[in-house]
């Protein structure tokens, strides 16, 4: 069965475009190379820091970087996009406003996916970068779902897991980290963990909670699954 060409717009971080990649392989029912989802891969570590242009207000603007980078996938061939980076979705618009290649919105399919298991009015606490608070990139898709966003009152310890994670790789102060984060938010009222953060990808499936836990890079995944096979 020939499946459709995904393009992925990575190097946000370099392992997590990685763990995407696998996850992918690792999802797809196959006998032989042929039976994979083809990917074409920009890697591109050298992105503008979404950090420092949406929380210190010092960096350049990663958008017209990953604007270029969906026309190259296009030219490349790629068929529908995928990003292993929730913050940059906040430049998603640029990113179609460049190509009419289908961007597949890790945001979008992750609060869809949300809303068909918990009911409405339910807090969903969100394990991201303080950068997606601030942006409100999942207020507004929850939101018009009916569900509310939380987050930890201070979360400046998950950007120093992030920012862990990034230079050493995934731990067990990581995961402890998390987990501790967690369950703040599940003490605040939250039905249902959103990881929210492709550096927490790494670890998501051992955190350990009392309610859900959805992983936005999985959801994503299945999705370009069911394009490629569609």
């Amino acid at each position: 069965m020939t499946k459709r060409k995904i393009g992925i717009l990575g190097g946000m971080g370099p392992e997590a475009t990685v763990l995407m990649m696998q996850r992918i392989i690792a999802a797809t029912k196959a006998a032989d190379d042929c039976d994979h989802v083809p990917m074409i891969v920009d890697n591109n570590t050298q992105v503008p820091s979404r950090i420092d242009a949406l929380i210190h207000g010092t960096g350049a603007d990663p958008g017209p970087v990953l604007a270029s980078m969906a026309q190259g996938l296009e030219r490349a061939g790629a068929e529908a996009l995928i990003m292993p980076c929730n913050t940059a979705h906040h430049y998603a618009a640029q990113i179609k406003a460049a190509t009419p290649v289908p961007f597949l919105s890790m945001i979008e399919c992750s609060c869809a996916q949300i809303a068909t298991e918990i009911p409405v009015g339910s807090k969903i606490g969100i394990l991201a970068s303080p950068a997606v608070r601030l942006t409100g990139l999942f207020d507004r898709a929850l939101g018009e779902l009916g569900l509310r966003a939380c987050y930890r009152a201070d979360d400046s310890t998950l950007l120093q897991i992030i920012q862990s994670v990034k230079a050493q790789g995934p731990s067990e102060e990581a995961l402890a980290g998390l987990n501790a984060a967690g369950q703040v938010l599940v003490a605040d009222g939250a039905c249902c963990l959103l990881v929210a953060c492709s550096e927490f990808s790494l670890q998501s499936r051992d955190i350990t909670a009392v309610v859900p836990v959805v992983d936005s890079l999985d959801v994503v995944v299945a999705e370009a699954l069911r394009f490629a096979e569609g």
